[in-house]
């Protein structure tokens, strides 16, 4: 699945996202490109689950 992430402005925020997301799935695979601002995600979590992670943490996604 792949986002575009708005507010992912430098290679701390990218971190971030990846704790987020690796909080749900620790096996999952994240690639970051900070100047597109976005992030690809392999995960054998429920995209739900993906998207409430990446808002807790304060990326809310928007899809691609």
């Amino acid at each position: 699945m792949q986002f575009h992430l708005d507010n992912m402005a430098c290679g701390g925020c990218a971190r971030s996202v990846t704790r987020a997301i690796q909080s749900i799935d620790p096996d999952a695979s994240v690639t970051a490109d900070l100047p597109t601002r976005l992030v690809q995600i392999r995960t054998s979590a429920p995209q739900e689950q993906i998207v409430s992670a990446l808002r807790d943490a304060g990326f809310p996604p928007r899809a691609q």
